[in-house]
């Protein structure tokens, strides 16, 4: 695979075969980011279960301390005074039927996170086929689900992440940009790890975190050191 100049030259400041605690980690990734914008820092934790089966399952969501650095556009599903409350706390749409309709005729995707009250997930399940594969579906264990509809579009603005293993038993998550500099990085990461670390599922046997990586949007993987998570 053909790699510019620029990623060359980082990768060349990175031990491969080092793993990294979070704070030298992250002043690596920081440094060598050489992007125009404002990359993305984001996590790759490969983990020793197996995905196929339910009862291996890690997923969940959390608030970062620092936030992502990205202001997450929200979709509510909701009515009546939930869906009044849900717009006082910021949601960037609100709607019933009529969001069910543009989505299928549209084909609008113009939001980063859906919420829905409990009882309008007989309107979302229509989405389920469109959302689903998108990871846009909203779900109680990511707390995207709930009667409290505000307090959910205010977690996500302020920074809530939802992780959740792939098919291939690796969580992938964003935790902030370069900007934020190595401390808040490593306040995200430990933030993030914690709660992986605590979903941890009583079916999982052997070694639960295999390897973990951090990478900016165009610069090389960092291994970091979990050992003392």
């Amino acid at each position: 695979m053909f790699r510019g100049k620029k990623y060359q030259d980082a990768a060349k400041q990175i031990e491969k075969n080092t793993q990294y605690d979070a704070a030298e980690g992250f002043g690596l990734i920081c440094k060598t980011a050489s992007a125009k914008f404002d990359e993305t820092v984001e996590l790759h934790v490969k983990l020793g279960v197996d995905s196929r089966h339910a009862d291996q399952q890690v997923r969940g969501a959390i608030v970062l301390p620092n936030g992502t650095g990205k202001t997450a556009r929200v979709l509510v599903f909701a009515k009546g005074d939930k869906a009044d409350a849900a717009r006082e706390a910021g949601a960037d749409y609100v709607g019933e039927m009529d969001m069910v309709e543009k989505i299928q005729k549209e084909n609008w995707f113009d939001f980063d996170v859906v919420v829905a009250s409990p009882d309008m997930m007989g309107v979302v399940g229509r989405l389920g086929k469109v959302l689903g594969p998108k990871g846009l579906m909203p779900s109680p264990k990511a707390g995207t689900v709930t009667p409290d509809v505000a307090k959910a579009v205010k977690e996500v603005k302020a920074g809530k992440v939802e992780y959740r293993l792939d098919k291939t038993n690796i969580i992938h998550c964003p935790i902030g940009k370069v900007s934020f500099g190595p401390e808040k990085l490593t306040e995200n990461f430990n933030a993030l790890m914690g709660a992986i670390v605590k979903a941890k599922p009583a079916a999982a046997k052997g070694q639960y975190i295999k390897s973990c990586v951090a990478a900016s949007t165009m610069g090389p993987g960092v291994k970091m050191n979990t050992a003392k998570l």
